[in-house]
């Protein structure tokens, strides 16, 4: 059995700049997994790196308010939601709320760094 405490992952800031602890990678530990789970944060009023990824991801927003920009849409998100990021789009979340946006990431297959490209944040204003 496998139990990942949140505590004892480290943290890192993302490529996104968003704070993230990996809790579950398949290259990272012996489990036989597709997807990769990780837990972020982005603090009030900040907002992640315009983003995509080759692959499929979700997010599970757990607390906080955020905007969410996948290509040209945006949405509200709130905790309850899960959103569906398809491969090859646009992404960036903005936290418009008065408390840290928390969500957990799955990411299937599971994240690898050649499978992302970050963008610059000024081209962000104009999605």
């Amino acid at each position: 059995m496998l139990i990942q405490k949140l505590n004892a992952c480290t943290e890192f800031i993302a490529g996104d700049a968003t704070i993230l602890r990996e809790l579950l990678h398949p290259d990272k530990q012996p489990l036989k997994l597709n997807y990769s789970l990780a837990h972020a944060v982005v603090p009030i009023g900040q907002t992640s790196t315009p983003h995509s990824l080759k692959t499929s991801e979700v997010y599970y927003i757990l607390s906080g308010q955020g905007e969410m920009h996948i290509d040209d849409e945006l949405e509200i998100v709130e905790p309850g939601d899960a959103v569906y990021i398809p491969p090859n789009t646009k992404q960036f979340i903005h936290n418009c709320g008065v408390e840290p946006l928390m969500f957990i990431c799955i990411v299937e297959p599971a994240w690898r760094k050649q499978d992302e490209t970050v963008y610059s944040k000024e081209k962000q204003s104009g999605w």
